[in-house]
């Protein structure tokens, strides 16, 4: 599990989520979706300028927590069968 700690990151600079959007140059939308932990997919430009703006290391931002529940990914066969276009 991956955990965003852009609350606290922002509380510790007595920012709001606003300041972090302007002064990173990220949609609020983004920053309100990090801070809510609810962002699927962030550009790895905007992780950039985020711990540019806030000082602070990508670590101190996202933290990886092992899941406790193992998941396991079905595999599909990708691989030919064999034989020829008439399935022979």
């Amino acid at each position: 599990m991956i955990e965003v700690k852009l609350s606290r990151l922002l509380g510790d600079k007595r920012w709001n989520q606003s300041d972090l959007a302007k002064r990173a140059d990220v949609r609020p939308n983004t920053v309100s979706e990090l801070y809510n932990d609810f962002a699927d997919r962030v550009s790895l430009d905007q992780l950039d300028r985020i711990c540019d703006v806030l000082e602070c290391d990508l670590s101190e931002l996202l933290v990886y927590t092992p899941n406790t529940k193992k998941v396991r990914k079905k595999r599909t066969n990708t691989k030919p069968t064999g034989g020829d276009a008439t399935g022979n």
